[in-house]
């Protein structure tokens, strides 16, 4: 989906910077992920390491998002947001597999190795730290 339909369907909109907001989303994002990393790696685990990361990158672009005065109500979204206002191509590209990769878990059951967890979560910390070096200048 890009930008103008996110806009169109109104899973974006308009709204003010909330710096109390942005604290408080940049807070649980940490969180989320100080949480995963408390949870060993195991065939047990793998999903719930990979869920908990990606909620700790959404949200990290929530807060994001938020600085630019938009709201998104769509993971989709998230995508066009990258891609088409912050213009971080590789960035987007890298959101939508992850967002992919989430929901086939969540949605669909599917089960993801030890193996391919580390390589997963390893490369959403990379962009989680990326991201908060770039837009929120802070590090991780």
């Amino acid at each position: 989906m890009d930008w103008l339909n996110c806009i169109k369907t109104k899973f974006t909109k308009k709204v003010n910077m909330d710096r109390n907001l942005i604290n408080a989303l940049t807070n649980s994002s940490s969180k989320r992920l100080k949480t995963q990393f408390l949870l060993e790696l195991n065939e047990d685990t793998a999903t719930s390491k990979i869920s908990l990361t990606y909620d700790s990158l959404r949200e990290l672009l929530e807060a994001v998002a938020i600085s630019k005065g938009y709201k998104i109500y769509n993971h989709e979204c998230y995508y066009s947001f990258l891609k088409e206002i912050l213009n971080e191509s590789i960035f987007a590209d890298k959101f939508n597999n992850f967002r992919k990769i989430r929901n086939d878990i969540n949605y669909y059951g599917k089960d993801v190795n030890i193996k391919e967890a580390k390589i997963i979560i390893k490369e959403m910390i990379d962009l989680i730290e990326k991201i908060r070096n770039r837009f929120l200048n802070q590090p991780f």
